[in-house]
């Protein structure tokens, strides 16, 4: 067994069946977990440092430090819940969370993150967001999935007209000279 192998093995819950994020190297599985829990860490801190915006009178920013804590607490529990080992009911969450497609975790991210930052526009609301933000945007580039060969996306872009079935499985372009000048990308330039 390689030390992939055991690391996955001891970071997996148990039971688990595979999901969505099974397709995903590893590098890039655990690094967007890693920057959403930074995320969160910094979003309860400067979250913190926001609420002590009670001192100026600053209901608005005062708010925004509240959802900024409230938020950095939900990012951790739905990505560490290993941090809430004494609430039963976080385990399950994010259990929940995991087998939801990944979309949905990222819009979730990029809407929390941006409550914050309308309320109490300022650096200690703006840097924690976006690690929460980019949390989500890779969360969404993970749900779209990897890029199609270069074979794929030429069958895809032929249409059924120019499809002809080749010997080897493989779709052949079309010799058509009008249709080829128009996938030609040289002739759309000006000269």
């Amino acid at each position: 067994m390689s030390f992939t192998e055991k690391l996955t093995s001891l970071m997996s819950r148990p039971n688990q069946q595979p999901g969505p994020l099974d397709e995903q190297p590893m590098y890039i599985k655990y690094g967007v977990r890693f920057l959403g829990i930074v995320g969160a860490f910094f979003c309860i801190l400067f979250g913190l440092f926001n609420a002590l915006a009670v001192i100026t009178f600053n209901v608005s920013c005062l708010i925004g430090g509240i959802l900024q804590v409230l938020i950095g607490f939900i990012v951790m529990a739905l990505e560490a819940p290993c941090c809430f080992f004494c609430i039963d009911h976080v385990n399950n969450l994010a259990t929940w969370t995991d087998a939801r497609p990944l979309w949905n975790r990222a819009a979730f991210y990029c809407v929390l993150a941006l409550l914050p930052v309308f309320l109490c526009f300022g650096l200690g609301s703006l840097f924690p967001c976006a690690l929460v933000f980019g949390t989500g945007v890779l969360y969404g580039m993970m749900g779209l999935g990897k890029k199609a060969s270069r074979e794929d996306m030429a069958a895809a872009a032929t249409s059924p007209t120019q499809m002809q079935a080749g010997s080897d499985g493989q779709m052949p372009m079309s010799t058509d000279q009008n249709i080829t000048l128009m996938e030609d990308p040289d002739v759309w330039r000006p000269t």
